[in-house]
C-alpha cells in the first residue's frame, strides 16, 4: 500500500506543478492584458486548489499512517539524518503552508470585486505557494515512481 500511495503522491506532484504553473501564467496574462476574469479562469483556479488539497490528503496519509520514514522519525527523531529531518519536519510543514497559501489566494480571488483584484491575488498567493513547493520537493528522490 505504501509504494502505491507514494506513486500516486508522485503523480499528483506533477499534476499540481502543471496546474499551478498554468494558473499562474493565465493570471499574469490576465493582469498584463487587463482582460476580464472568465469562468475558465475560475475553473482553473478551483482545479489547481482541488489538486493541491488532494495531494495534501495523500501526503497526510503517507505521513501519519504508511511511511516508514516518518514512523521512524516520530519514534526516534532525526538523529542527525538529513532525510529524516527533511521528511519529518521540513517537507511536511512547508507543503501544508503552501496549500494554505493556495487556499488563501483562491478565497481572496473569489471575494475580490474587480477582475484585476482576482488576477492579482491569484498571482501573489499562488506564486508564494509555488516557491514553497519547489523548495520542499524532495529533488533527491526519483522524478517518476512506478507502481
Amino acid at each position: 500500500m505504501y509504494s502505491a500511495l507514494l506513486s500516486i503522491h508522485n503523480i499528483f506532484r506533477w499534476l499540481l506543478l502543471v496546474s499551478l504553473l498554468y494558473t499562474l501564467i493565465a493570471s499574469v496574462q490576465g493582469l498584463w492584458s487587463r482582460r476580464v476574469y472568465t469562468k475558465m479562469d475560475n475553473t482553473v483556479r478551483i482545479l489547481a486548489n482541488m489538486i493541491g488539497h488532494t495531494q495534501l490528503l495523500i501526503g497526510v496519509a503517507l505521513y501519519f499512517v504508511f511511511s516508514p520514514i516518518t514512523r521512524y522519525f516520530m519514534e526516534n527523531g532525526a538523529a542527525g539524518n538529513e532525510q529524516m529531518s527533511f521528511f519529518g519536519v521540513w517537507h511536511a510543514i512547508v507543503m501544508v503552508l503552501a496549500i494554505v497559501a493556495m487556499t488563501i489566494g483562491g478565497s481572496v480571488a473569489k471575494r475580490a470585486t474587480s477582475d484585476t483584484g482576482k488576477f492579482k491575488s491569484i498571482t501573489i498567493w499562488f506564486s508564494i505557494a509555488l516557491v514553497m513547493i519547489l523548495m520542499a520537493i524532495p529533488w533527491f528522490r526519483p522524478f517518476f515512481r512506478s507502481f
